[in-house]
């Protein structure tokens, strides 16, 4: 196996440091926009690793620098602005290819959560190539666990809730979101989806319908609410259920932050004239705000994700399981160097790479974690040191 990682910000750069401590591929290619940002995230990593340059947003680009390594597997770890060019890129390359967030949507024309790499999905099986969309940790993990409740802890299930939430703090910083400010608005603002067996999928308010879930690890009661997530969209095309959700733990502090920004208009990302100077306003935002990549030594606490599942047990009784992953800081920080949340990220897609150069994992199109048997994913991710858990509710 010959990956190419793209992106060397925080989940990119964890995903590297994971990686080289296995030894299911022969050659790892992190690249950036920043060159210097990617020599940075391969420094003191063994032979196997190298950095380039790239352009995200060039599926030529892409293509190009897939040939020129030799590249089986692309790892799209970049904005999800960038998810079409990439993904595009790796098909045109014939490699195989791997996300953490699938493409935007398009509130404006009813364009759903990877609805136009959904639309690809033939070109790619007539390849006889795989893209595994949605393989981080929300969606990624989440779907993994929605699949294992299916496949052994449930005859019939009545709903699938993802439920992410956290205790972190950044000492010395007021506001600083642990993971890319840009798409924590673009999932946070944009309408929630909701998907329930007999209207199909729908819309309901931002930020909606808020619940004190009691996270384990530690953590405790967080408030949730409804944001746009790709699971809602994935786990339905392969799980039965008759509800799906999905509620991100932000607490009241965050949820205010963002309701300012989006009537202040800080959240959109078409550019306004400053100066003369085409600005697009949430890159301003991004701009002003930490890197998330550079807090793990500032942080204290834990981040949850997990998955909520309800309905009829294997004896047909009912029943209510919330299966689980923690990450601590102080235990990422101190065994990898990483923060939590992009850490959290990061493992996923290298489990999942490693199934597949095992060809554990295998298949063609556009697929999601649900599609794949999950079981030999929770025992890698066991075996990677950081084991998942199931709470009885």
């Amino acid at each position: 196996m010959r990956i190419l990682s793209i992106g060397a910000g925080g989940v990119g750069s964890a995903a590297a440091l994971i990686a080289a401590r296995r030894g299911f591929f022969d050659r790892y290619v992190v690249a950036d926009y920043d060159l210097a940002r990617a020599e940075r995230a391969v420094a003191g990593l063994d032979e196997r690793f190298a950095a380039a340059q790239v352009d995200a947003s060039d599926a030529g680009a892409v293509a190009a620098l897939c040939r020129e390594h030799a590249i089986t597997h692309v790892l799209n770890a970049v904005d999800p602005r960038f998810v079409m060019p990439v993904f595009e890129g790796a098909l045109h390359a014939g490699a195989d290819y791997l996300d953490m967030a699938m493409s935007l949507s398009d509130a404006a024309t009813g364009v759903r959560l990877g609805d136009t790499q959904f639309a690809a999905a033939g070109q790619w099986e007539g390849a006889g190539r795989l893209a595994l969309v949605g393989m981080g940790v929300e969606p990624g993990l989440s779907d993994v666990f929605a699949r294992y409740a299916a496949d052994h802890l449930f005859s019939e299930i009545d709903e699938i809730g993802i439920r992410d939430g956290g205790n972190l703090v950044v000492e010395g910083y007021d506001f600083a979101p642990s993971f890319s400010i840009w798409t924590t608005i673009e999932e946070c603002l944009n309408p929630p989806v909701v998907y329930e067996r007999d209207r199909g999928w729908f819309t309901v308010e931002a930020l909606s319908e808020p619940e004190m879930f009691d996270f384990p690890g530690g953590i405790g009661p967080v408030e949730c609410v409804h944001v746009e997530h790709e699971e809602v969209l994935l786990i339905p095309r392969w799980v039965g259920a008759r509800r799906v959700t999905f509620k991100y733990g932000l607490g009241k502090e965050f949820i205010d932050v963002l309701r300012t920004l989006h009537k202040l208009g800080l959240d959109r990302t078409s550019p306004v004239l400053v100066g003369g100077v085409p600005v697009s306003p949430r890159d301003v935002v991004a701009a002003v705000l930490p890197d998330p990549a550079t807090l793990g030594a500032r942080m204290t606490g834990a981040t949850c994700a997990g998955t909520l599942v309800s309905g009829l047990d294997k004896e047909g009784r009912p029943s209510t399981v919330y299966l689980y992953h923690v990450v601590d800081n102080q235990w990422s920080m101190s065994e990898y160097g990483s923060q939590a949340v992009v850490w959290q990220t990061a493992v996923n897609p290298v489990v999942a790479l490693e199934l597949l150069a095992a060809g554990t994992w295998s298949g063609s199109g556009v697929l999601g974690p649900e599609a794949f048997d999950a079981v030999p994913f929770l025992d890698l991710l066991t075996a990677y040191g950081s084991p998942w858990a199931l709470r009885t509710q």
